[in-house]
């Protein structure tokens, strides 16, 4: 098992003994053995949306825990393949992005059409397949930031796959329309028995000042997750909050002050917390984005996890920090993520 204090170092205290006062855990629903019979099997969801989530959290080295550690690899298409696979050229071949998925023990896999189609019959009936129907291309000059409508709903289904994802630009000028857009696909999807898994992104200018960059602002975040419930979501991709403020920063919107003098504190477990509560504290699995590679990938990944983990949220969905490397040290990577899920001495804050 990774040695989660000795990665943390100096923050270990900080972020293992932290409690959350202003969102207690009483309220949450929190991931668990029991999660699908608990919380899902209360909503409206037909019967193969149940038997889909339970697929996803049954497999791999979490399997039957609750949790999810997944991996994305959308990124050739808006990062580009060269920027995404040209540190590990193996990864140009799809084969290769399941493989690190089974390899690393991961719950499920989530990529294009077609990365996943092109090897949908020799696995998707060994790992779960989330098939990503949307995408923001950046060959279309200048970039409008906006999210196309790769992949049809059927299509994931007729491949095998357990859910479909999608983004949401939140903010954008475009957000209506995908809104509309998304909310139409989830619910074709839960009609034909797989599960919902939104990136629920902001993107606007104004979220970024010349101080902070508000993108990852819990009370913005917090609300996008909340609109992302709003339309049918079972699980929802967000990026881990690194401040405050947003709303009061950018002057625009509704917020209360209570959100910032009772409910959060600067603590990182407090921020996040935030954002599990509006996903209907809990009712709908709060997933982290592992963010880009750089250095200290793997502790930056345990640290994550720690504080997805102890405010609530379902796990932690990495993909650059695995696969921008050798398959051996992307596995090692993942595996480290999902023992801070299985380590039963981290706690929920």
């Amino acid at each position: 098992m990774t040695n989660i204090v000795q990665l943390l170092g100096e923050e270990a205290e900080y972020l293992l003994k932290h409690l959350c006062a202003g969102i207690p855990k009483e309220s949450l629903h929190l991931p668990g053995p029991d999660y699908v019979d608990r919380v899902v099997a209360m909503k409206d969801r037909k019967t193969g949306v149940l038997r889909s989530l339970q697929a996803l959290y049954g497999q791999g080295r979490l399997a039957n825990t609750g949790y999810l550690s997944l991996l994305p690899v959308d990124q050739g298409v808006e990062h580009s393949g060269g920027a995404s696979f040209a540190p590990n050229p193996i990864y140009f071949d799809p084969e290769n992005i399941v493989k690190l998925a089974i390899e690393g023990g991961c719950n499920g896999v989530a990529s294009t059409l077609g990365v996943l189609g092109s090897v949908a019959r020799r696995y998707a009936h060994k790992i779960p397949f989330v098939v990503k129907i949307n995408h923001n291309e950046m060959l279309t000059y200048p970039n409008i930031y906006d999210q196309t409508i790769f992949a049809s709903v059927d299509q994931a289904f007729d491949m095998g796959a357990v859910a479909v994802g999608a983004t949401i630009f939140f903010g954008s000028e475009h957000s209506r329309r995908q809104i509309q857009e998304i909310s139409d696909a989830f619910e074709h999807a839960h009609e034909l028995g797989m599960a919902t898994i939104l990136w629920a992104y902001l993107r606007n200018p104004a979220f970024k000042t010349a101080d902070k960059d508000f993108h990852v602002a819990a009370d913005l975040t917090g609300q996008a997750n909340h609109l992302a419930v709003t339309i049918n979501a079972d699980i929802v991709k967000q990026k881990m909050a690194e401040n405050n403020g947003g709303y009061n920063a950018i002057k625009f919107g509704k917020t209360h002050p209570k959100v910032y003098s009772e409910l959060t504190t600067d603590h990182p477990i407090d921020l996040v917390r935030y954002q599990v509560a509006n996903c209907y504290m809990g009712r709908a699995g709060l997933i982290n984005s592992g963010g880009e590679s750089g250095k200290n990938d793997l502790q930056q990944a345990v640290r994550t996890a720690v504080i997805n983990k102890r405010a609530g949220g379902m796990g932690l969905i990495s993909g650059r920090k695995a696969f921008q490397k050798p398959m051996q040290d992307g596995v090692a990577l993942l595996n480290a993520i999902q023992d801070v899920y299985l380590d039963k001495t981290v706690t929920v804050a």
